[in-house]
């Protein structure tokens, strides 16, 4: 008997150039026009600026991050998650933020200022990493967000988008910066 097999997510980051019912055009990051239909239940998740001071030991976050030779991660962006995100993505994996990036989903066990930024220690399910947090690193949080957020101007990260059969891409998942943020993971 054949498995069914689960079509590969797509990444979409860009802005939305025009709305039409649940279609929206998405200007990409490459300079493509792309259209997702956004599904009648989608989460729409907030980001909103936030700042070092709101990473504490015991928060959840995710570091889009480049490894460093001493095997540090130096953050790219840094985004909080809320409590009842708790455990999304959990773990350390390539990245398409940049040629190399890595993505680390983890609880924060510790943070110490270092010369270089902020150091903070992560542990999740299969190890831990230290991350180096610049002072130009940008700091989101995630927030409940609303779909009239969804709108031409706005700039949007779609984690993971899947093909239809027709070719048409859909998503029941959008992040959108809130107040002109680009989500910068």
């Amino acid at each position: 008997m054949a498995s069914a097999q689960q079509p590969p997510m797509i990444r979409i980051r860009g802005a939305i150039e025009g709305v039409d019912g649940p279609i929206l055009t998405v200007k990409s990051r490459e300079g493509t026009d792309v259209k997702v239909r956004v599904t009648d239940d989608a989460a729409v998740i907030g980001i909103a600026k936030s700042s070092l001071a709101d990473i504490k030991p015991g928060s959840y976050i995710g570091v889009s991050a480049m490894p460093q030779p001493d095997g540090t991660q130096k953050a790219l962006a840094v985004h909080i998650f809320a409590e009842a995100q708790r455990g999304t993505g959990e773990g350390f994996r390539a990245w398409d933020l940049r040629p190399n990036s890595t993505m680390t989903n983890a609880t924060v066990a510790q943070t110490v200022t270092g010369t270089d930024g902020q150091n903070i220690q992560v542990k999740y399910k299969d190890g831990e990493k230290n991350v180096v947090v610049p002072p130009e690193t940008p700091i989101v949080a995630f927030v409940t967000g609303n779909k009239s957020e969804l709108k031409p101007g706005a700039k949007i990260i779609i984690f993971g988008a899947t093909k239809k059969d027709d070719g048409t891409l859909e998503t029941n998942r959008i992040g959108v910066g809130l107040d002109g943020i680009t989500p910068p993971m």
